[in-house]
C-alpha cells in the first residue's frame, strides 16, 4: 500500500509530529512505502535546521531527514507557511533578499500542488495534527 503524511503541528508543541514520524517508519517497516511527507501550518517547523534540543532530548528534525535519507521519502515544506514563519531555502531566501536559509537536509519547499498530487497517487492520506 502507498501513503502520503501530512503533518500540521510543529515538532516540539504537538505530539503530532512526533506520532506522524513513528507511523511513517511503521509504515517502511511493514514492507509499505511513504509517497510523501507534506509539512503545513506549524508543521513546517519539522523542516528547520536551526532545532537544536537538549542533548537528552529527542531531535525530531533530524529524524525526518535521516529517514528521507535512508529511505528516499519525499519531504515536502508548504511555501506559504513556510515564509510566514521564517523557514526559507536557498532559492526563496535570495528571492525575497535575505542573508540566509534554515531548510533541514532532506527537505525542500514547494507548494500546495505536491498536497494534492500526494493525495491523489498515494491509496492513503494521512493527517496528523489539526
Amino acid at each position: 500500500m502507498k501513503f502520503s503524511v501530512m503533518v500540521n503541528e510543529g515538532p516540539y508543541t504537538h505530539q503530532a509530529a512526533d506520532t506522524a514520524y513513528h507511523f511513517t517508519r511503521a509504515v517502511l517497516d511493514a514492507g509499505h512505502e511513504i509517497f510523501r511527507v507534506f509539512f503545513y501550518h506549524d508543521g513546517v517547523h519539522n523542516g528547520t535546521r536551526m532545532t537544536t534540543p537538549p542533548q537528552d532530548d529527542r531531535h525530531i528534525v533530524d529524524r525526518w531527514s535521516e529517514l528521507a535519507h535512508d529511505h528516499d521519502i519525499d519531504l515536502v515544506v508548504c511555501v506559504a507557511a513556510a515564509q510566514r514563519r521564517g523557514i526559507l531555502d536557498k532559492d526563496e531566501a535570495k528571492r525575497n533578499g535575505k542573508d540566509g536559509d534554515n531548510i533541514a537536509p532532506g527537505f525542500r519547499i514547494s507548494g500546495l500542488g505536491q498536497l494534492i498530487e500526494a493525495g491523489i497517487e498515494a491509496d492513503r492520506l494521512l493527517v496528523f495534527g489539526d
